[in-house]
């Protein structure tokens, strides 16, 4: 069954790093998965903040305003660890971090709401003070992220229910991390590198070697599934094949009422234990997950 994914909704639980300074894009190229160097001002970028263990601090999907304002949005609860974390690492670069959440105001859009729909994940379009992020598609409808001055007013279209709009999220099978996980994953345990949120051919950045060692070197065992449950389930709670409750298989990566009843989530599991089928969201008396299909090919399938 498909449901009306169109329109406009507020995003209150996201939050805005801003970078300014004429090596703001430089120094995030230096900190983060993705390319900022060669970013352009009709591109956006996903991209993760790791620790030296190659572990995901944080998720961004960044872009410039101009040659020397670069917007990260990232998850709200997230961002006072993070904007502390990365601010460390500025020293002798020309980059000042802040909070700026409180200057702009951030909208999903949907549906017939999206100008230009149907433009491929991660373009980027800039009208007036407002920018508009295309994101990956969920449901067969386009998606976008517009970001504009608190002062702006909101784009113009029918309401959007938030919580449609944070199914759409999982639905498009790309995740945005939370607290609960933070650390929990390398970046292909969270299908980044096939999602654009990875650049192999970029120079160093805290926990290069562990990504390109799981891309190269055949170690990569976890993936992230799109699946559904019938009861709700934790972000942050364990997986387990129902062959084998002593020893979990994966990990809630994020969760949303599902329109149609239950609730959909993004898990990532060993990919062996996906293969089996017959999972649960804990161990006695878990909630039974079913997969769905991903709407995007991984990497190594291309």
């Amino acid at each position: 069954m498909t449901y009306p994914l169109n329109g406009i909704a507020p995003l209150s639980h996201l939050g805005v790093i801003r970078v300014e300074g004429e090596d703001a894009a430089k120094f995030l190229h230096g900190q983060l998965t993705q390319d900022f160097a060669l970013l352009g001002m009709d591109q956006a970028r996903l991209a993760a903040f790791l620790s030296a263990k190659g572990r995901m601090q944080a998720s961004f999907i960044g872009f410039k305003r101009s040659a020397t304002e670069v917007l990260l949005v990232c998850s709200r609860d997230l961002l006072p660890p993070t904007l502390k974390r990365l601010s460390m690492f500025v020293l002798r670069a020309k980059a000042k971090l802040t909070d700026a959440t409180g200057d702009f105001a951030l909208y999903g859009l949907a549906g017939g709401s999206v100008p230009a729909g149907g433009q491929p994940a991660w373009a980027k379009a800039d009208a007036g003070g407002a920018s508009l992020v295309h994101l990956y598609p969920a449901g067969g409808q386009p998606r976008a992220l517009w970001v504009a001055p608190a002062s702006d007013p909101a784009p113009e279209g029918p309401v959007l229910d938030t919580a449609l709009w944070l199914w759409s999220e999982i639905q498009s099978g790309v995740a945005t991390l939370t607290t609960p996980v933070v650390e929990a994953f390398v970046p292909q345990m969270l299908n980044y590198e096939s999602v654009g949120g990875v650049n192999f051919k970029k120079g160093c950045y805290p926990g290069q070697e562990v990504v390109a060692r799981s891309q190269f070197r055949g170690t990569l065992k976890r993936r992230a599934y799109i699946a559904h449950a019938a009861a709700e389930v934790a972000v942050g709670a364990e997986v387990f094949s129902t062959s084998d409750l002593e020893q979990p298989c994966g990990t809630v990566v994020q969760v949303a009422a599902a329109p149609g009843g239950g609730f959909a989530a993004i898990v990532s599991l060993q990919i062996s234990a996906a293969q089996e089928g017959a999972l649960q969201v804990g161990a006695e008396g878990g909630v039974a997950l079913s997969l769905q299909p991903l709407p995007y090919p991984l990497l190594e399938d291309i």
